[in-house]
């Protein structure tokens, strides 16, 4: 009976001390949580992931802002610039072709010349060979709109640089963010300090490689069509010249 007694008042003290161990290791959790509750709540922080602790990330991340300004740029000045309207002018076409079927090459010259733009010039590089036989005028377009077509992808091209260069911006800001964080890992700090210096450094890496792609993906987009939709409006212009001055094939022998 008194073996019955011990052995249980045995099992009742092993069951109190793991209840008791238990509620010690919640108490020491709930103590652990509340003095790491004000750290958690500063969390990361805008300034943070853009400074991330070094003057290097704020000098990327402004080399991203401006390449995202001058990607918003280019893409308003390609809208701009390469038009219909602007590259194959309609009251040039009539103009011309109205004077060049009277007989007129002076009038063509002036309308030419008050209408400065990409068919203009074309078209003077034409009629500026005219003594020289049809042949010759048909180089001269040839090689004017072949300028003109230089020019116009010299100013998109530009869209296709800032398209290149802006992912590699972002990997610059991961590299450098991933360095920092195997630096906080050899610090001395610990615990929720130290996690928190990670997720900074983490979240700079992660943030500069997403927005360099963001800024990446529509300014190589806008540089495609943008590149194709000039490339279609030169070589109609170039099609639009050679109508024009196919009256000039009788015109030259008159030269």
């Amino acid at each position: 009976m008194m073996q019955a007694i011990k052995r249980g008042s045995y099992k009742l003290a092993v069951t109190g001390s793991m209840v008791l161990g238990q509620a010690m290791a919640l108490a020491q959790d709930a103590a652990e949580a509340a003095g790491e509750a004000p750290e958690k709540a500063q969390g990361v922080t805008m300034w943070g992931i853009i400074y991330g602790g070094s003057f290097v990330n704020l000098f990327i991340w402004m080399m991203i802002l401006s390449t995202s300004i001058a990607t918003m740029w280019f893409i308003i000045d390609g809208l701009i610039k390469i038009r219909r309207d602007k590259l194959l002018p309609g009251d040039v076409v009539e103009g011309v072709r109205g004077a060049l079927s009277e007989g007129d090459l002076q009038a063509a010259l002036d309308t030419c010349e008050a209408n400065p733009g990409s068919l203009s010039r074309i078209l003077l590089a034409g009629f500026g060979n005219i003594s020289e036989g049809y042949e010759v005028i048909q180089e001269s377009v040839s090689s004017a709109a072949e300028l003109e077509s230089e020019q116009l992808m010299q100013r998109v091209s530009y869209l296709n640089l800032c398209g290149q260069i802006a992912p590699m911006l972002g990997l610059m800001g991961t590299v450098i963010g991933m360095v920092f964080a195997f630096q906080t890992l050899g610090q001395g700090a610990q615990g929720a300090a130290k996690a928190q210096m990670l997720a900074q450094n983490i979240s700079t890496a992660l943030w500069t490689t997403c927005v360099g792609l963001l800024i990446s993906v529509p300014a190589l987009l806008s540089f495609t069509l943008i590149r194709n939709y000039a490339t279609r409006l030169i070589l109609e212009t170039e099609a639009a010249v050679l109508d024009l001055i196919k009256v000039l094939r009788n015109a030259e022998v008159e030269e």
